[in-house]
């Protein structure tokens, strides 16, 4: 079933958390692992306009559709880090963006040469790049929804979960929306699909990767996707990118926490 973009954007709102009692906090602290993983999720949230400006450069944005939701899907993605940000604003962990400017310098000339990167390579592949950027972006989405997700079965406290699962309900929308436009779109081109399956075997890491200190990513992944249910829930999202036209076989998401050495 085809995505509906129009409606999509004429439904799209903030991630409200308004009539969730975030004071039970003060008497009910969350765990420093959970705040942990928390910043580390705000964090990544924040950073979605980097992601965004750079696929601007790129032949998506000639797209209406794609052009049409990464505006919304900005906007959704921004008021999650909100929402994060204010969870931790109660436990006396404040997120400015003077920090988070900062821990974007700190990453030098690789944030400033990425929307390079994405350009050059955006005209080398040609209008198959959007596929390649579909089919990553619902890599990365189905990996959201199962962070937020298995959080929200791991944590016991009641207004945590639920504002999680509000946001997963969000990225659920993210998920069909690339999902949907990857199928159709590497269907359509066996050099699409090929490029893609090179770009995610080869480069694909778990979100957050590529800004997040090491150390950072492989507790969040220990924290998320260890053990017997982790790695089943790691399983299910490889299933679904091998879903994919062209991507049979993949298990990106395993080989991934293998590398970290999460344990199984």
């Amino acid at each position: 079933m085809a995505f509906d973009v129009d409606k999509y954007t004429a439904t799209s709102v903030s991630v409200n958390w308004d009539d969730l009692d975030f004071e039970q906090f003060r008497t009910e602290p969350l765990p420093e692992s959970s705040l942990r993983t928390l910043r580390y999720m705000a964090d990544v949230e924040y950073h979605t306009v980097c992601y965004t400006r750079d696929l601007l450069t790129t032949p998506s944005h000639k797209e209406k559709d794609v052009s049409a939701f990464m505006t919304m899907w900005n906007r959704e993605e921004f008021w999650h880090g909100e929402a994060l940000a204010a969870v931790l604003g109660v436990h006396g962990i404040t997120v400015d963006y003077d920090e988070l400017k900062a821990n974007r310098l700190k990453l030098g000339w690789k944030d400033r040469l990425d929307p390079i990167k994405q350009s050059v390579g955006g005209k080398l592949v040609g209008m198959d790049f959007v596929a390649v950027h579909m089919a990553w972006g619902a890599a990365n989405e189905w990996s959201a929804i199962t962070a937020y997700n298995r959080m929200a079965e791991l944590e016991e406290n009641p207004v945590l979960a639920e504002l999680l699962r509000r946001i997963a309900k969000q990225e659920a929308r993210h998920v069909a929306f690339y999902t949907s436009q990857a199928r159709d779109r590497l269907a359509k081109s066996k050099k699409a699909q090929v490029i893609a399956r090179f770009a995610l075997k080869k480069f694909w890491a778990p979100v957050g990767s590529s800004i997040m200190e090491k150390t950072e990513v492989v507790h969040v992944m220990n924290h998320l996707m260890s053990g017997a249910e982790g790695r089943a829930a790691a399983r299910k999202i490889d299933s679904h990118i091998a879903g994919l036209p062209g991507m049979q076989g993949l298990t990106i998401v395993e080989d991934s926490l293998n590398g970290l050495g999460v344990a199984a």
